[in-house]
């Protein structure tokens, strides 16, 4: 494998996640149906932040895991109206957004929490210890 794919952004990624940011690239508007993410592991803990401003997280916004891969979804709606004496403009936006995350092995779903401040989406994730991912067993060799 190259060693360049082995760098930590890519380690857990698949080919089809990063064709991901082209996909929606190419799906027409794409600072609004793209989500910015970023992600950070920092004292054994996964922290990723999402970039949601003006969405109601209780509402808008829905965090699942499935198959060891976080999913954020949310939904943005946007609507102004201009009143004048002998006019009216109103307009709006509707759109979604979704990013999926792989999770480390052996994160404990139970222990993922999510807060929501100032339009970003701040999901934490506690690592397991080096160890816990897995147990090792050794096989021994008959002679024979």
């Amino acid at each position: 494998m190259n060693e360049f794919l082995r760098w930590p952004p890519f380690d857990r990624r698949n080919a089809m996640e990063l064709m991901e940011p082209f996909r929606r690239l190419f799906e027409g508007e794409p600072e609004r149906s793209m989500m910015r993410v970023e992600e950070e592991i920092k004292d054994n803990v996964l922290t990723v932040r999402a970039e949601l401003p003006g969405v109601d997280p209780d509402k808008d916004v829905e965090i699942a895991v499935t198959d060891g891969t976080l999913q954020i979804k949310a939904e943005r709606r946007e609507s102004s109206e201009k009143k004048e004496d002998d006019s009216y403009r109103s307009e709006f936006r509707y759109g979604s957004m979704f990013r999926s995350i792989p999770l480390p092995k052996g994160v404990n779903e139970e222990d993922i929490c999510a807060t929501y401040k100032d339009g970003v989406l701040e999901i934490r994730a506690p690592l397991p210890e080096r160890g816990e991912e897995g147990s090792k067993r050794t096989i021994p060799i008959r002679r024979g």
